[in-house]
């Protein structure tokens, strides 16, 4: 097969890039490109060339319109140089392709504000759901346990047995959806990947700061149907390593951070799959 590769769009207010490259690289891709968005806008970089899409944390435009809505505006309705072909449709094609998205954290935030998750069939891509402001009305910086719904299709979570243990750092991570019945279509498709839940990784949680921001239902993460699309708060880039875990001096760990297995999944089903 051909190498496996990975993308890392930056620009306009993202970081993470540099952890989410190297994660990609641990994770077995052979290659994990950085590349600003003017890149993509200009023609200089094709999604079609690549495998795996990541959008990172950040604050794109500075969240002056809500986390991350300028970017989804940008993607959704500019043209690629020459204005044969906007980006959003490059997007699609690559998500009708089979290949694979990961939203982290700001990249989540985008992905749900372009109607790509949870995404449901037949939608129109229309956005449904959001993230808005920790119910603390403050940014909330701490280490939270993530119960794994083993029922999920999500290629990214897979073999996860219990849960993962990853950082947060956000101000507008609560998720929140526009009616019970988008929530029932999330809870009985199995969409919810990651709940923030109690350290023995038993139920959800809605207290505070386990629960780090107040999201209905618990919510961290979720997929779409297909399960090659996935968004979540937390930073699985952040966590590749033992020596990132805050108590890596004092206790018995693995080499292996819990986020790399995302990772490691993506480049596992794009060798597999392509």
């Amino acid at each position: 097969m051909a190498k496996a590769k990975a993308l890392i769009i930056t620009g306009n207010g993202t970081n993470c890039e540099m952890e989410a490259a190297h994660a990609c690289r641990l994770g077995g891709f052979d290659e994990a490109r950085i590349a600003h968005i003017s890149d993509l806008l200009s023609g200089e970089i094709r999604l079609d060339d690549f495998h795996f899409l990541n959008l990172t944390g950040g604050f794109l435009d500075g969240d002056d319109l809500g986390s991350a809505k300028a970017q989804a505006n940008r993607l959704r309705y500019a043209k690629t140089q020459g204005g044969n072909e906007h980006l959003f449709e490059q997007l699609q094609r690559f998500i009708d392709d089979g290949k694979l998205v990961l939203g982290v954290c700001n990249g989540f935030q985008l992905l749900v504000k372009m109607g790509l998750l949870p995404g449901f069939a037949n939608n129109g891509r229309q956005q449904v759901a959001t993230l808005t402001f920790n119910d603390s009305g403050r940014f909330q910086d701490r280490w939270v346990y993530l119960k794994n719904n083993t029922a999920s299709n999500c290629i990214f979570t897979r073999g996860v047995e219990k849960g993962l243990y990853l950082p947060i750092r956000h101000g507008e991570g609560k998720f929140v959806v526009d009616g019970t019945e988008t929530l029932e279509r999330i809870e009985k498709g199995n969409l919810a990947v990651l709940v923030y839940s109690d350290p023995a990784y038993t139920s959800a949680t809605m207290e505070f700061p386990l629960n780090p921001n107040g999201s209905v239902n618990a919510i961290a993460g979720i997929s779409s149907e297909s399960g090659r699309i996935m968004g979540l708060m937390p930073h699985p880039e952040a966590f590749v390593n033992r020596i990132q875990h805050p108590r890596w001096t004092r206790e018995n760990l693995p080499e292996d951070g819990d986020g790399l297995v995302l990772f490691r999944n993506a480049a596992d089903y794009v060798k597999n799959d392509f």
